[in-house]
Order: structure tokens, then C-alpha cells, then sequence
């Protein structure tokens, strides 16, 4: 089985992401550009039960960013972790650059690109979603 390490910025929350990593997808929503401090957000969307928890739980914070949502943070150094909707339980969408080097990882669509930051232009040929991700 595959095993893929991660952490965050000061390493006092760790995991493990157990199985295959599914595409990375791209949202270019005004939420996730100033969640991320970044032109968007870069998500891997896994079941719960794959990642584990190493070390940290007591530094990690939730923010509920809308109705339903939460962004779950490392308290100590600010780094995002995973969000997760209070409706699917049982998904999240990890926050690709917490994974620790070697990783390889395919990249899937960009989405909400109808609302993207106008300093950043998308120069790849991966499908592009104006709104919401298709399901």
C-alpha cells in the first residue's frame, strides 16, 4: 500500500495518506485565493479514513468558512491542512503542498475559473470549469 507523508509549515501536525493520491484539482474561487494567500487553491480530494493523524490534532482549528464548511488549520504556524463539508463526513480535500517531497502527483481541472485572479493566467491545457466542480 502506498504511504505519502505530510505536515505542516512548523511540523507539529504530521499525517499519513494511506492509497493512491487522486488528481490534484485547482479552485480559482476568491475563498480559497485568501485562504490560501495564493492565486488558488491546490486540493486532493481523499476519503477521511485515509489520512491519519500522526502527531498535532490538538493544533489543528477549524474555521467554518461558509454555511457547511470548515478549513482546518494548524493553530501554531497557520498552515491549511484539509477543508471538509459537515454534509460528507466521510470526504476532504487536502491541501496538496502539505505533502513532504517525494510525491508525484497528476493534476486534474481548474474550477471556479469564471472568478479567478486577474494577475494569474492559466497556461496549462487541463479542463476548466467556470463555477463549481463537476461532481
Amino acid at each position: 500500500m502506498e504511504i505519502h507523508a505530510g505536515s505542516c509549515l512548523c511540523r507539529a501536525v504530521r499525517f499519513e495518506v494511506h492509497g493512491p493520491l487522486p488528481p490534484v484539482q485547482f479552485c480559482h474561487c476568491g475563498d480559497c485565493r485568501k485562504a490560501q494567500g495564493s492565486a488558488f487553491g491546490s486540493n486532493i480530494p481523499l476519503e477521511t479514513k485515509n489520512l491519519r493523524l500522526l502527531s498535532g490534532e490538538d493544533q489543528l482549528r477549524a474555521y467554518d468558512s461558509s454555511p457547511g464548511k470548515q478549513r482546518v488549520f494548524c493553530r501554531r504556524c497557520g498552515s491549511p491542512i484539509f477543508s471538509r463539508l459537515t454534509a460528507k463526513p466521510e470526504l476532504l480535500r487536502l491541501r496538496a503542498g502539505t505533502l513532504d517531497p517525494p510525491v508525484r502527483l497528476d493534476r486534474a481541472f481548474h474550477f471556479h475559473v469564471a472568478s479567478k485572479a486577474d494577475w494569474w493566467e492559466i497556461t496549462d491545457d487541463l479542463p476548466r470549469y467556470p463555477d463549481e466542480r463537476p461532481l
